[in-house]
């Protein structure tokens, strides 16, 4: 279909898994779940209907009739009603308990707090996935000493693995919330028209406790616990926005990796993987540009503005419902999973292969250490018998005019061979050297890396049976 407009979610970034969950198929098949669900709880507290009704709808569960739902709701202009009458145009014995108590609410907002509830686990498993690559990366490189930074200006070291640990934690709180929500994700039920649930008092002759087992039977029977305990016609809309916050949260942590990710391209430090005939740019045949880690920043930044929708929807409905939440929550809701489910697929393979340049972070380490070590020389010369206030102002004078060198002249950093060099400070340049070895400046970062690791983030992986993935991108 080149002639009309493609969702780039659909044909370039999305998983086909994810994109099932919010297909056409997956939607009414759930649907037509709900009302056999409905009418085995119905029979089962009295109502007459027979094993044989059953039996024929759960025949044609899965064999939708879409040509002739079509047509109804070209005529009826109500998508539920059309496949009532399309499910009971095959179940001729049964067609006349299809949706019986029931209003659109009842298979609409189930079925998408079903489809939502797995596609959240979807999303925690990729979640999951992206932990442990990063988790070998960082284990890999716990003792890599790197330069750190603070307001992107150079700062006391650190090491490549304990950086790798800051993007962990970032995920191990999005997990958090995910699994928050997954647990507390609810169906509405079967509440009726305002919620009131009184067309199936009026099923049940008035028996209020035979409403009550009805509404649980369907939620066991969907595999849920939780139901909305009251609502008007429809779940709070609130529900939708928690929903999406949560998803909001894995996109602001894979935004700020792939923000990392591609300062550090710049840097020539590290990169994301680059396939052997991977075109980098179409007029400049030598750059190598951080295109994932870019597709990431722009996705997320899509998820986190969306967030914006059921918040406002949330806020704007009228009384026991209404219906302008429905156009704008058939896009907001579906496109937050697949862009996030997208942003995580770029995730995966990026931290499935990062590119470390160690020589270059060691380059660059050795052309700031000389001013970090001042206070560890100047402590030595003390030691030595030099005089602390002496010694300060000397090496004050040394570091400004070897930054002046550095900036103004183009030159190397040579602070080191200058103390060297002064008579005061009574080191000579191998000594001097000795200080400046990167191990000595990094903390505890191996310690810390070994400690995350072990005590927070492998039992989580373990709890969860996590199995890597190697994903491939579509584009």
């Amino acid at each position: 279909m080149r002639e009309v407009y493609e969702s780039p979610l659909n044909t370039r970034y999305a998983s086909r898994e994810m994109l099932e969950l919010f297909s056409p198929q997956y939607k009414f098949r759930t649907w037509r779940r709900l009302w056999i669900a409905l009418a085995e709880a119905e029979k089962e507290l009295g109502l007459n209907i027979t094993d044989e009704q059953i039996d024929e709808l759960k025949r044609y569960k899965d064999d939708i009739n879409y040509e002739l739902a079509e047509k109804i709701e070209k005529e009826t202009r109500h998508d539920v009603m059309s496949h009532v009458h399309a499910y009971g145009a095959q179940c001729e014995s049964s067609k006349g308990i299809i949706h019986l108590g029931a209003t659109s609410c009842y298979v609409c907002d189930n079925t998408d707090i079903i489809t939502y509830n797995e596609a959240l686990k979807l999303i925690k498993k990729k979640v999951l996935s992206v932990i442990s690559k990063l988790s070998r990366f960082a284990e890999k490189y716990k003792d890599m000493p790197t330069l750190g930074f603070t307001h992107y200006q150079p700062a006391q070291l650190v090491t490549v693995g304990k950086r790798a640990c800051l993007w962990i934690m970032e995920l191990l709180l999005d997990i958090e919330e995910l699994d928050f929500v997954i647990d507390n994700i609810k169906l509405l039920g079967n509440k009726g028209t305002t919620g009131t649930q009184a067309s199936f008092l009026a099923l049940f002759n008035g028996d209020h406790d035979k409403v009550i087992k009805l509404e649980k039977l369907i939620a066991e029977k969907l595999r849920f616990t939780n139901i909305i305990p009251v609502s008007g016609q429809t779940y709070s809309r609130k529900q939708d926005s928690r929903i999406i916050n949560a998803l909001s949260a894995v996109a602001q942590s894979a935004y700020k990796f792939s923000n990392d990710m591609r300062l550090l391209a710049n840097l020539k430090e590290m990169e994301e993987p680059f396939e052997k005939k991977q075109i980098g740019s179409s007029a400049m045949a030598y750059k190598r540009n951080p295109m994932r880690s870019e597709r990431i920043s722009s996705l997320a930044r899509y998820v986190i503005v969306n967030v914006l929708n059921p918040a406002i929807t949330a806020s704007t409905q009228w009384f026991e419902r209404t219906l302008d939440d429905s156009a704008n929550k058939r896009i907001s809701m579906p496109e937050a999973f697949l862009a996030v489910d997208s942003i995580l697929n770029i995730y995966n393979n990026i931290a499935d292969g990062i590119v470390v340049y160690p020589k270059i972070i060691n380059k660059r380490i050795m052309e700031e250490l000389p001013f970090m070590a001042t206070e560890n020389i100047l402590m030595e010369a003390v030691k030595r018998g030099g005089d602390r206030q002496e010694l300060h102002e000397r090496i004050r004078v040394h570091s400004v005019e070897a930054a002046r060198m550095v900036k103004e002249m183009g030159q190397a950093n040579d602070l080191i061979q200058r103390i060297a060099d002064d008579p005061v400070f009574g080191m000579s340049l191998e000594e001097l050297n000795a200080i400046l070895s990167p191990e000595n400046f990094i903390g505890r970062c191996i310690e810390q890396v070994t400690e995350f690791l072990s005590q927070e983030v492998y039992p989580l992986l373990k709890k969860n049976n996590v199995v890597e993935e190697t994903i491939e991108l579509k584009a």
